[in-house]
């Protein structure tokens, strides 16, 4: 039986890791993140980003659903999964919504808001989301969704906390 990681952080730790070597940074995701918030929260600083980013990574469904996904784009970059499902993931064929379904997961954390937040990230390609939307760059099905979903989780987290912050001081 090989080695894993059983605990939050340690799974944390191989999450990020594998998200740098796929070409994403924290700060990549934090600056969607400002993209999307910065109109309603006007002084929003790249730490206030990094430390929502931050948030939404240590949780375990979030971590589960970006091992799934980076391993599903690896697998079809080396052409290892069976078909039909290869020629699909490795197209990122408009129908097969999987990719998106696994992203709802992260999304729907932070309430309808994240829904919204996603599909207009997803819509727009924002940032580092048009790199990995680009299939010269290899194949990120998965991961252009998981990290659109990831910024707008983030997002969303940000957008209730300044809600609860602004009825604080109303009451």
């Amino acid at each position: 039986m090989s080695e894993h990681p059983l605990n939050s952080d340690s799974c944390l730790e191989v999450v990020i890791d594998l998200l740098g070597k796929r070409g994403v940074s924290l700060d990549d995701i934090a600056e969607i993140v400002k993209f999307l918030q910065i109109n309603y929260v006007p002084d929003l600083t790249k730490e206030m980003c990094l430390e929502s980013v931050g948030a939404v990574l240590k949780k375990r469904e979030v971590q589960n659903a970006l091992l799934t996904g980076i391993q599903l784009d690896i697998l079809a970059e080396e052409n290892k999964l069976l078909q039909p499902l290869q020629s699909i993931i490795e197209a990122d064929e408009p129908l097969y919504g999987v990719d998106e379904v696994l992203a709802l997961a992260i999304v729907n954390l932070y309430g309808s808001i994240g829904f919204t937040n996603f599909g207009y990230v997803d819509k727009l390609k924002h940032g580092k989301l048009e790199f990995l939307n680009d299939r010269r760059n290899g194949v990120h099905t998965f991961l252009d969704d998981l990290v659109g979903a990831i910024a707008a989780a983030a997002s969303s987290r940000i957008a209730h906390r300044q809600k609860q912050q602004e009825e604080c001081l109303e009451g």
